[in-house]
Order: C-alpha cells, then structure tokens, then sequence
C-alpha cells in the first residue's frame, strides 16, 4: 500500500494537502508572470498612457489638496526627439547603456566602495532600472521593491531594444512638478518642440534628474549650472550624436 502524504495544516488547524498549496503556488506564479509579461510586451510599441510615479503625483496632490496641480505628459515619438537631448541623459544618467543588459555592476561596485567611505556619489541605477522604476512600481529602499525592480528591469531588457528603453525614459523621466517627458519640459521651459533642443538645453534637463522637484530648470541653482557644464562635456567626450548610431 502507498505510504499516506503527511498533512500540513492551515491556519484553521484543519489538516491541508501540500499538493494544493504547491498547485497554488504554481498558479499564483504562473499569474504574475502573465500579468507582466503582457504589458511589457505591448509597451515594447505602444505609448504608454501614464506611468506609476505620474499616478502617485496625482494622487499625492489630491490628498494634499492641492488645487492648482496639473500634470503634463504627452507622448513624443523617437523620431521626434533631438538627438542631443538623447545623448544628454546617457551622459548624465548612464554612460555604459549600450554595454550593459540593465546593470551596471561596476558603477555599483563604485558606489559601494565610496559609501563606505562615506562619500557620496551619483546613484548606479542605469536608464533601463529607472525606466522599470519609473512606469511599473513606486519609490522605495526595501529589498522586496528592489527585487521588482530588477525584475523588470530584465524584463524590458530582453522584450525592448535599447532604443525603445530610451525612448519611454524620455517619455517618463519628471523634468519638474507635474512635468514629465522630454517634450513637455521642452514646451514649457524652452517654449519649443523638443526636436529643436539643443545642446546646452538637454544638458540642462538632463542636470535636473537626480531630483527634478529640487532641482530647477526654470531657476537653475549654482550646482545645476556646474552640472550642466559637466554634462555637456560629457556628451562632446562620448564623440555626440554619433554615439547614438549604436542603439539602432
């Protein structure tokens, strides 16, 4: 006669069959993995209609009551975006972005090594970790966010090509309170289309993105101006536009 499974048992105490919690497991996980794949997938060539971070703002402003809010965001096809302003943020956010699949490891050696220190330096998270930050989750420092995190990170690595990342960073990165998108910001605070940006211009935007509620476009503070400066270097020592030609 075939030995009896032993039973685990609830919360209830009444005896439960691990069999069923395993099926349960399974289809829970088998959930999720649709659930997100899916919209990953069809991001991958449709615009996404908001993200996470604009849904938390809004929210945020309502309970906190404040009436004269208003969020900008209006999708800008690639094509539509100056080339510098592209080349602006990989020179800010992420100079290996072609190199890597969605982790810098040694940027993230380096931070580490300089926290130690106690210095401090610009954060490791690449333009691919900000994007999937950006449009899926919320703010946060707790391991179980970090793990979503890095998730979708490799998600939108092995669905998008380095260019669409790119594109939908443009499209979600906050310029300022209630400004997201490289084609509002440019709107707003040049009074032009975002094709017609130039350089000093997107390195302007891209100095904002550390804490672009801080840190202004409009008013741009010492250290913004020294970040600008620094960024536009940046952009001429990666060899400009012509960087761009590696994502295609």
């Amino acid at each position: 006669r075939p030995p009896l499974r032993k039973l685990s048992r609830n919360c209830f105490g009444k005896p439960t069959d691990p069999m069923i919690v395993i099926r349960l497991l399974r289809k829970i996980f088998l959930a999720f993995l649709l659930a997100t794949i899916i919209p990953v997938a069809l991001l991958r060539w449709l615009p996404p209609p908001a993200s996470m971070f604009m849904v938390r703002d809004r929210v945020e402003a309502f309970w906190s009551g404040e009436e004269d809010y208003r969020l900008h965001y209006r999708w800008t096809g690639w094509e539509k975006i100056s080339p510098e302003a592209k080349l602006a943020v990989i020179a800010s956010e992420d100079q290996r972005f072609v190199e890597h699949l969605g982790f810098d490891f040694k940027a993230m050696r380096r931070a580490i090594e300089h926290n130690r220190n106690g210095k401090r330096i610009h954060g490791a998270s690449t333009i691919s970790q900000q994007t999937a930050k950006n449009l899926f989750l919320y703010p946060g420092r707790s391991y179980f966010r970090k793990g979503l995190e890095a998730y979708f990170t490799l998600l939108i690595e092995l669905l998008w090509s380095k260019q669409r990342i790119l594109e939908v960073y443009l499209n979600v990165a906050q310029f300022g309170r209630g400004i997201y998108g490289v084609g509002e910001a440019s709107r707003i605070f040049f009074h032009k289309p975002p094709d017609r940006i130039d350089g000093r211009e997107a390195a302007l935007l891209a100095a904002v993105l550390p804490n672009p509620v801080r840190l202004r476009v409009d008013r741009p503070s010492a250290y913004v101006q020294k970040r600008r400066s620094w960024i536009y270097r940046q952009m001429r020592q990666l060899g400009g536009v012509q960087y761009l030609e590696d994502l295609s």
